[in-house]
């Protein structure tokens, strides 16, 4: 159903989401329409296809972030600390801050400066973005994803927009108790969506999604 999803504004995009049943928490369905993917898809942006947005990266097709937002949303309270790994150009970062306010904090990050000052840009065009950026909702920082960001550990929940080669341990380590992980992760040529779960007692679950097709999680390009 996502390739009918897509529409010719951001509200009939999201309305289209929603009646295919790709968004079907109505908190997931109004953070969205906060949202305008415009400000953050340099290309057709009510289209539900992922596209690049230069440097080797993507922002990934609107029904992967809301099945995201929708995997994390028993994670995602008022006041909630999120991590987004690759945060490429912020749409899903400020989507989720949307999600946490009031109170709650989410820092994107993101290997080399150009997509950090991308995010910080894209999330300041709204009034919305820079009330938050403000107020210290989201921050954009230059970091290896694959280590976290320890310094505002830890998450309650963690988003990874890149596929992973393996389970990164800083990342499960950075969740709280309980916390919940979404990342793809590379396996025998394929990639799967992985939904971690770290419970109550301290214990680390996995499950194994769906298929999917993101860039690697790599190191930034060299030069």
């Amino acid at each position: 159903m996502a390739w009918r999803s897509s529409g010719a504004s951001n509200e009939a995009l999201i309305e289209n989401l929603a009646r295919n049943g790709l968004i079907t928490q109505p908190r997931v369905k109004q953070a969205m329409l906060g949202v305008d993917r415009a400000h953050y898809a340099p290309h057709a942006p009510y289209q539900d296809s992922p596209q690049t947005i230069g440097h080797a990266a993507t922002i990934s097709a609107p029904h992967m972030h809301a099945s995201a937002c929708e995997s994390l949303l028993p994670y995602l309270k008022p006041g909630a600390r999120v991590l987004d790994v690759g945060s490429g150009s912020g749409y899903l970062t400020h989507v989720l801050a949307e999600l946490v306010k009031p109170g709650g904090r989410v820092v994107g990050v993101e290997h080399i400066q150009p997509l950090v000052d991308i995010g910080i840009a894209n999330t300041r065009k709204s009034a919305e973005g820079r009330e938050l950026m403000d107020d210290g909702g989201i921050r954009y920082v230059k970091a290896d994803g694959r280590l976290g960001w320890p310094e505002d550990a830890p998450y309650d929940a963690i988003h990874v927009g890149a596929a992973a080669a393996g389970f990164h341990q800083p990342l499960i380590d950075q969740l709280k108790v309980p916390g919940r992980l979404f990342m793809p992760v590379e396996e025998n040529y394929m990639q799967h969506i992985y939904v971690i779960d770290k419970r109550e007692d301290g214990s680390v679950t996995r499950k194994k999604d769906m298929g999917v097709q993101y860039v690697p999680l790599t190191d930034a390009p060299k030069g």
